[in-house]
């Protein structure tokens, strides 16, 4: 009975570990398919999202191709327009650059012509037995030569106002250097000349008076800007002015000032007169002492081209 007894006390246990290993068994396969169902998404899962990195690479590739080819075109449309508008603005630039220039020839052409308005364009011709000036002729202004710069003060010499500036800044630069410079003969009228003129032809008749002497109306003097210069030591006269320290140093200077000698040695108007200077601006006397050439060796045209700057 014992037995029976005990036996039946076991049974329930036995039931009881069986169940409970059911459970376990049930359990561990509901964790290993569950186990196993979570790794197959968590791999799906990682397909999945390498496919989509995949994907979001290919779009970001194909938009950065697009985005920098849409650059490259903008910058290559901007650089166009920029080149055309500096071409543009370099052809505007081009434009009135001629203007400016169009408008400084005319206003250069207008300043010429008002100056040679203002000048007389006898101040430059040649009179020498060549052009004439009628008995009505006389400089528009004259200025009296200072007792200073004169060598006699029995007759007043008369110089174009025009001119002064130019002889007294030449006949002060000669003095301040040690060149003794007096003005000895300086305009004449007409008339004046006439009567000069006729007492040589009464002297030394009129074949040699005319190697010398110019008739009226042919005469630099009646012009103003003319002057017979001479030096001490010689006598009161003009011969030998030529062999004379002022006369050297008017044959290297006279020009700075506007003059030049009309008539040089073997000239074909009248016998070499180095104490003769007439006033011709400073650009023509210029021209004129640096290629060695004298006033009456130009022709008219070529000496009316400095009339414009006769006072520059």
């Amino acid at each position: 009975m014992e037995i029976t007894s005990q036996t039946q006390k076991t049974r329930p246990q036995t039931w009881i570990n069986i169940a409970l290993f059911i459970i376990v068994i049930a359990l561990s396969v509901v964790l290993y398919f569950s186990h196993k169902i979570t790794n197959d998404k968590i791999v799906q899962n990682d397909t999945s999202t390498e496919a989509k990195i995949s994907t979001l690479s290919t779009l970001l590739a194909s938009t950065t191709a697009m985005l920098q080819d849409n650059i490259t075109k903008t910058h290559n449309s901007l650089s166009n327009e920029l080149g055309q508008e500096k071409q543009k603005s370099t052809e505007l630039q081009n434009k009135l650059g001629g203007f400016e220039t169009t408008v400084g020839t005319i206003s250069g052409a207008v300043n010429t012509l008002e100056k040679l308005s203002k000048t007389d364009p006898e101040l430059l011709q040649k009179y020498s037995k060549v052009f004439f000036l009628n008995e009505h002729y006389a400089p528009a202004r004259l200025t009296e030569v200072p007792e200073q710069y004169a060598y006699s003060d029995k007759r007043a010499n008369k110089v174009l106002s025009d001119i002064w500036p130019y002889l007294q800044n030449m006949m002060a630069t000669a003095t301040t250097e040690q060149i003794s410079l007096y003005v000895f003969s300086a305009y004449r009228s007409f008339d004046e000349q006439q009567a000069l003129k006729n007492q040589y032809t009464v002297v030394y008749g009129s074949g040699t008076a005319n190697q010398f002497s110019a008739d009226q109306g042919y005469s630099e003097h009646q012009l103003g800007t003319t002057i017979d210069l001479i030096t001490t030591g010689i006598g009161g006269t003009l011969n030998g002015f030529d062999n004379t320290k002022a006369y050297e140093w008017l044959s290297q200077n006279a020009y700075k000032y506007g003059f030049t000698l009309s008539y040089p040695k073997n000239n074909e108007y009248y016998e070499y007169e180095p104490w003769h200077w007439r006033f011709v601006g400073v650009s023509l006397a210029t021209y004129l002492h640096n290629n060695g050439k004298h006033f009456y060796d130009l022709d008219q045209r070529e000496i009316d081209e400095y009339l414009v700057s006769l006072f520059d």
